[in-house]
């Protein structure tokens, strides 16, 4: 897990895929952070991905960095408790003027079931399960 999150923070940006109906959406986040032995990201309540997660929490999530990428797959579960909220606004202040822990839209989801492979092109992939 700590493989992971450090390769994703290392991305900057990284892409999250949720479905809506039958439709694929991705779209980028960078927030990604280790609370409680579980890995987390955060978004706003208010925006399409919450519904989507909502709906079907099954997400895959892909970064890319100097040659090397990872999938992610696992299922968003979401973690209403302020302590989660407030760890991962505490790892990134930049949030902190946009969402509050408790403010009704901040949310944060960890992942479980997951399954994690990383790859490089002529290389054999490795993955990793938690």
């Amino acid at each position: 897990m700590e493989e992971v999150c450090e390769f994703l923070k290392q991305c900057g940006i990284y892409y999250i895929a949720t479905c809506e109906g039958d439709q694929p959406r991705v779209r980028p986040f960078s927030t990604v952070n280790i609370y409680n032995g579980r890995l987390y990201f955060q978004t706003g309540k208010v925006k399409p991905v919450s519904h989507q997660l909502a709906a079907n929490p099954k997400v895959e999530i892909c970064g890319f960095s100097k040659g090397q990428w990872v999938r992610v797959a696992g299922t968003a579960v979401e973690d209403p408790s302020l302590e989660a909220q407030e760890s991962l606004l505490a790892a990134y202040p930049s949030l902190q003027g946009k969402y509050a822990a408790g403010d009704g839209n901040n949310q944060v989801f960890y992942l479980k079931d997951v399954t994690a492979t990383f790859a490089r092109h002529g290389q054999e992939p490795k993955t990793v399960t938690f």
